[in-house]
């Protein structure tokens, strides 16, 4: 056990009668190379760590007030002692690793890098960052606490944040600290966000994306009216059930036309590091077909399938496919976007009898999310399968006109 500190620091009085300063009073020392400090602020004091990384000194902030104004509890108010155990943890943890311990902010930094790095989409990190406060940012990954993130995750639902964006943003919340619990051993409480950022329900928000065959129909058909190639690119979105970053990636060479057209459909970044790319093939109709080939005729086979009005690549990161579609679903009435031809078509051949493996390779994704998401439809698929072999049995037998013919006939 960490051997008793004393220090002026302890006395809340004695805290209360330093004078307000940007600057860190006193530093009581905890260890080799850990001090504890406290800056004295007219709204809002803090608890300082500092401790040596072998060039010089590093601080932080710790998260939790000090107990100036309010009774500790151990979490959000921190008394003298508690402040010493949370500075020992943060600036050594187990692995006695001297660097500074990396904040979610710095997380979420390293996460953007590495999705870069893999092809993935720094949206994802993007929409993180704009959804958290300075406070949250400035806290150590290593101190995040399970309450502090549930805080953060109701307060999500309380902004006004649909359910689906919610579960979109926990989910990058939960990526980017992940990476930082492997890159820093000293992060160990890899349960806060296990716990604070879990419990949302998946099927609901899901459920409400998926439109009719007529209103699928009357979104592509408001594309078109909207802009030609904008048009064309959404009529592959809801023929294949894509994602966006899918068919933004197409190229000239990926229609195969004849008697049964398909494209080949490259695979989606999704799941991490190290999955290898590749090329599915997957049926279209003979209608898009000819679409498709009126549009790329004279272009070369290693161009952009799907273009904009001025001849180049769809960025499916930006903003713009998003815009375009809100036009066109605005003027149908109706609050959704593109995603919801994905869900559909993914529904609509659960219901025409394809099997969930089939379902889950035309649509890159695994018969595992298949069941997690589309649970429902599932049912009621297998539900409509079973039927076919039941048997009536309160319906009378037909007589059957057999006549017994005489002995030697």
């Amino acid at each position: 056990m960490a051997r008793k500190v004393k220090s002026s620091l302890a006395s809340r009085s004695a805290r209360l009668a330093l004078p307000i300063r940007r600057k860190p009073h006193v530093f009581t020392a905890l260890g080799r190379g850990i001090g504890l400090g406290y800056r004295r602020s007219q709204s809002c004091s803090a608890w300082v760590v500092r401790a040596a990384n072998g060039h010089g000194y590093w601080t932080a902030n710790l998260p939790g007030v000090p107990d100036d104004h309010d009774y500790a509890d151990g979490v959000n108010v921190l008394d003298f002692f508690q402040a010493c155990e949370r500075a020992r943890e943060l600036a050594r943890g187990k692995g006695g690793d001297t660097a500074k311990p990396a904040s979610f902010g710095a997380a979420i930094d390293r996460y953007e890098a590495d999705l870069k790095s893999r092809g993935g989409s720094p949206v994802n990190a993007t929409r993180l960052r704009g959804h958290l406060s300075q406070t949250l940012l400035d806290t150590p990954v290593a101190l995040l606490t399970a309450a502090a993130l549930r805080d953060w995750r109701d307060h999500l639902f309380a902004s006004g944040l649909k359910p689906a964006s919610v579960r979109r943003t926990l989910a990058s919340a939960k990526a980017a600290l992940n990476l930082a619990a492997k890159l820093d051993p000293r992060i160990t409480n890899d349960k806060a966000w296990k716990v604070g950022l879990s419990g949302i329900a998946q099927s609901h928000a899901t459920v409400s994306r998926i439109v009719d065959d007529a209103t699928v129909r009357a979104l592509v058909a408001g594309a078109y009216a909207l802009d030609p190639q904008f048009g064309l690119f959404i009529d592959v979105l809801a023929s294949v059930g894509c994602r966006t970053s899918q068919a933004a990636r197409l190229l000239v060479a990926d229609l195969q036309n004849g008697s049964a057209p398909r494209l080949m459909l490259p695979s989606s970044r999704k799941g991490g590091k190290g999955r290898t790319s590749i090329r599915r093939p997957v049926p279209i109709t003979l209608a898009l077909a000819r679409k498709l080939e009126r549009a790329v005729a004279g272009r070369p086979s290693d161009a952009p399938l799907l273009t904009r009005p001025d001849g180049s690549a769809w960025n499916p990161n930006s903003m713009e496919l998003v815009r375009l579609f809100a036009q066109v679903a605005e003027r149908l009435g109706i609050e959704q976007t593109a995603y919801c031809l994905r869900h559909s078509s993914i529904v609509r051949s659960l219901i025409a009898g394809t099997p969930t493996r089939v379902v889950a390779a035309l649509h890159d994704t695994s018969t595992v999310q298949l069941e997690r998401v589309y649970s429902a439809f599932i049912a009621d698929h297998a539900d409509t399968v079973a039927r076919r072999g039941l048997i009536d049995t309160s319906t009378p037998t037909p007589a059957v006109n057999v006549v017994t013919l005489p002995a030697g006939r």
